[in-house]
Order: C-alpha cells, then sequence, then structure tokens
C-alpha cells in the first residue's frame, strides 16, 4: 500500500515542478499591481545615432531633377536584386571610421548622428560647394530596414530585416516566429552595439514596464537571445498531460525492469 502512494506522490512533485506554468507565459503583466487597475504605460525611445556598418538610404531632390541625379545612385551591379541587396547596392554604408562616401562631395563622417541630423548637414554642405539657394535642394536619410539577429528558443532563428521607422522587441520576436513555449521570457538578453563595444541587456516580458524600457525599441545590428526555461533540460514535457505521459512511461519502464530483475 506505502509503494503505490510512494510513487503517487512522486509524480505529483514531478509533474509540479516539471509543467511550465500559466504565469510564465503571458505577456505583460501588471507585477506589481491588481490585475483591474488601470495604469499609462510610457514608451520611452531615444533617437537612433548611426553606427559602423549601418547602410543609408540618401536621396537629393530639386528643381531640376538631372541636376542632382549623381547623387541617387541605382545598383548597376545587380538590377534584379531587391530587400536586402538592394539596399547594400543602393545604400551608402558606414565605414570602419564612420565615413560614408559620396559623389562629388567625398567622405562625409556620419557616426553618431541621427538621420535628421545628416540631412541638414548634407543640405548645408550641398548649398555650399554645389548648388545656389533657388534649386530648393532637399534631402532625404533614411536607415534601410531595421537589421537585427535573433537565436534561442523561437519559432525561427537567424537574421532578420523589417523595413520600418521603429520596431519594439514584441514586432521583432513576432517576425521570428514568437518564443516557443520552452523559451524564458522572464530574461530575453538583448546584445547591442555601441562605439565603445557590445553590451548585454536582461529584459523582462512578463512586466508591463518592459514598455518603458531603453530597451524596448530594438535598434539596428541587436542580437535578441531567449534563453531555454529549465524545464526543456529536465525533457518532461512542457505541459500536464505531457509531463505524466513521459513520468508514467519512465515509472512504467523502472516497475518492470525490477520485476525481471526479482524473477531471475
Amino acid at each position: 500500500m506505502k509503494q503505490p502512494f510512494v510513487l503517487g506522490c512522486i509524480l505529483m512533485c514531478m509533474c509540479i515542478m516539471s509543467c511550465i506554468p500559466n504565469k510564465d507565459l503571458v505577456y505583460l503583466q501588471h507585477l506589481e499591481q491588481a490585475t483591474d487597475s488601470t495604469q499609462v504605460i510610457t514608451e520611452k525611445q531615444k533617437p537612433y545615432r548611426i553606427q559602423i556598418n549601418d547602410i543609408l538610404n540618401i536621396r537629393v531632390k530639386a528643381l531640376e531633377q538631372d541636376n542632382v541625379q549623381i547623387f541617387n545612385p541605382v545598383g548597376e551591379e545587380n538590377l534584379n536584386a531587391d530587400g536586402d541587396e538592394r539596399a547594400y547596392f543602393d545604400g551608402f554604408t558606414v565605414d570602419l571610421h564612420g565615413n560614408i562616401r559620396i559623389p562629388v562631395l567625398g567622405e562625409i563622417n556620419v557616426l553618431g548622428y541621427t538621420t535628421e541630423e545628416i540631412e541638414q548637414m548634407l543640405e548645408k554642405k550641398l548649398l555650399e560647394e554645389e548648388f545656389k539657394e533657388t534649386a530648393n535642394i532637399f534631402v532625404s536619410v533614411k536607415l534601410t530596414g531595421i537589421r537585427y539577429t535573433v537565436n534561442g528558443e523561437v519559432g525561427s532563428t537567424g537574421t532578420k530585416t523589417l523595413y520600418q521607422a521603429r520596431v519594439n522587441i514584441f514586432e521583432a520576436l513576432a517576425n521570428a516566429g514568437d518564443i516557443q513555449m520552452t523559451g524564458n521570457r522572464k530574461d530575453v538578453l538583448v546584445i547591442r552595439q555601441y562605439p565603445q563595444g557590445q553590451q548585454i541587456h536582461h529584459v523582462n516580458l512578463l512586466d508591463a514596464k518592459v514598455m518603458q524600457s531603453p530597451y524596448y525599441y530594438i535598434q539596428p545590428n541587436d542580437i535578441i537571445y531567449v534563453k531555454p526555461l529549465k524545464q526543456k533540460s529536465w525533457g518532461t514535457g512542457t505541459t500536464t498531460m505531457q509531463t505524466v505521459g513521459t513520468i508514467v512511461t519512465a515509472l512504467s519502464l523502472v516497475t518492470t525492469t525490477l520485476l525481471l530483475i526479482d524473477r531471475i
């Protein structure tokens, strides 16, 4: 009588320990407030400043468009390219010194500047060196998409590109198939590039306060890593039924082995 009871207790304890609780799966919880409370969340995003290896899309417009055509290159190397390839051929890549090379104007340092600041810089330089104010020069500078890498417990790992002005971490993960059930949403790592090197930041996606984090919006060249939960390493299953099935199979194997040993 004691043996089935002990086995039952062991089975129950293993189920409780190995199953993934619902609170570890639900995003944006108000962890420090009642669930029926009302809270205003303020999103925080600082202007992005250009880093090494960024690719800029620069377009110059004027009343006489033929006069500025040289500043608007077309990737003749591969006319059939699209997406990332087209951005590579048509864009201006920031080199290791933080410079881009523009026809006629030569090398211009853009490291640490925002796209708006670069627009103003180029407009000023063009008016001083190449055109008069009557030409009505207009310069547009944009990042050629936000390129980032996702690894770990997600549906689709790899390097992704989203052609948007800003992308939050939920959009980035959704584009990678979202976090798997065995992924640790409580401690997602964001590896970000800075002029002085890379830094690792920890983000808790279960807490609604994540929207106040400076890492809520991803930046170009970010690496997002989703760690596995302990339940994955235990290999018992992600749901109660899976766990029970695994444990019952293991107990059956042990019981059968013990019976065979007794008969010998």
